[in-house]
């Protein structure tokens, strides 16, 4: 992975010109959520693209201009024609390492972000549509265009040194996944768990990336004094479906091995079996199974997302990679989304409506009864919280 000079001095600064017009104008577009969608470029891919999730530059929803496609007397090129595309990365100064939310359906309040965009190319990422706050598209740009946070370890001391500062449960990697390729680089999520730990104070990480073993000495650590806990994402125990979904996140056995890592370790660990796609990855109970015997001892799931740019990216996905099936998922999909792709209310947007939804529920909580799966709950140790030290924040300057 590497950073080309050029390029990323184009795309920084393209960023910071689109994100202030988002700014000043949240919605550039009268269009609304069932305007047909823009690709950029001009046309639908054809072709999948080999170790990515998604296969155009889908236009962000602040986009001002559209491009219609035209025949110019080229035939489309072959699955063997179409060449990498490599992943860059630029700094990005970081003016704020926590980031609150209100939402009422998730167990924390805040969280920490090392990076924007993500390189596992998730092909189902919820967050791909916050690349368009950057002017960039949701689609190859939110797996090909990343953004590191520069000094994100010493904004975060001083955050936590501010004596206004309760501590709460803080989760790590909620919009990206912190243990990406770009992390064996740039470490910043271990430095994320060094002042964490220095400070006694508890986190919360969800990844499907296996360079969370790296960081074992210090979770084991925090582990001890009820600071730190692990979800790892396994979607599905079929190596082909993960390829093609999750193109370069750690293969499915690897994440189990890094559960019974973790879990050997004396850390805290479960699984997460999210999203639940219909008709797509319909081996939870499996999946459930094999985390159960590697050492998870709780799990969750979240059934499919489809804010904004994702629902006609996702739709492409389907058409490219399981083309006989499309309509049937899509429809399955509406009926617990109200006959919507996606519903947003805090109600349902995680477990989804209806009777298919309800099944899924019936399915996730019979199978961790059997398992033994969430029996035990503990709360984390907010009490041996101890904010920064003065003489410590004002060396960082």
């Amino acid at each position: 992975m590497s950073c080309a000079c050029a390029r990323a001095a184009w795309v920084l600064a393209a960023s910071k010109i689109l994100y202030k017009n988002t700014v000043m104008n949240p919605k550039l577009s009268d269009a609304g959520d069932d305007a047909e969608p823009v690709f950029w470029p001009s046309h639908a891919p054809s072709i999948p693209l080999k170790g990515r999730g998604s296969a155009s530059w889908l236009a962000h929803r602040f986009a001002q201009d559209a491009r219609e496609p035209f025949d110019d007397g080229w035939a489309p090129p072959e699955p063997g024609e179409v060449l990498p595309l490599r992943t860059e990365w630029v700094w990005e100064d970081c003016r704020s390492a926590i980031t609150r939310n209100r939402s009422p359906d998730i167990g924390f309040d805040r969280s920490v972000n090392p990076y924007r965009g993500c390189e596992h190319g998730c092909s189902y990422c919820y967050a791909r549509p916050s690349h368009s706050y950057l002017g960039l598209s949701p689609g190859l740009d939110f797996e090909t265009r990343l953004i590191a946070k520069r000094g994100l370890r010493e904004r975060l001391i001083h955050e936590l040194a501010s004596p206004r500062y309760r501590p709460g449960l803080l989760a790590v990697g909620t919009v990206t996944d912190a243990y990406q390729p770009l992390d064996r680089e740039l470490r910043l999520t271990r430095e994320v768990l060094e002042v964490l730990s220095d400070c006694q104070h508890p986190v919360a990480i969800v990844t499907k990336g296996s360079g969370v073993e790296r960081d074992i000495d210090l979770l084991a650590g925090m582990a001890q004094r009820r600071l730190a806990g692990v979800y790892v994402s396994v979607t599905t125990l079929d190596a082909e479906l993960a390829r093609r979904m999750e193109p370069r996140a750690a293969a499915p056995w690897r994440r189990l091995q890094t559960i019974r890592r973790l879990a050997d370790a004396g850390i805290p660990v479960g699984v997460s079996v999210s999203p639940q796609i219909p008709f797509i990855n319909d081996d939870m109970e499996q999946v459930l199974e094999a985390a159960r015997d590697a050492g998870a001892r709780s799990a969750f799931y979240v059934v499919l997302r489809l804010p904004w740019e994702l629902s006609p990216l996702f739709r492409q996905w389907l058409q490219l990679h399981y083309p006989d099936r499309a309509e049937r998922v899509m429809a399955r999909i509406q009926d617990m989304r109200g006959g919507k792709d996606y519903d947003a209310s805090f109600a349902t947007r995680r477990s989804g409506q209806g009777i298919w939804a309800e099944l899924i529920a019936q399915r996730f909580a019979k199978a961790c009864l059997r398992l033994g799966l969430n029996r035990q709950k503990s709360a984390p140790n907010l009490a041996d919280f101890r904010p920064p030290s003065r003489s410590r924040q004002m060396g960082l300057f």
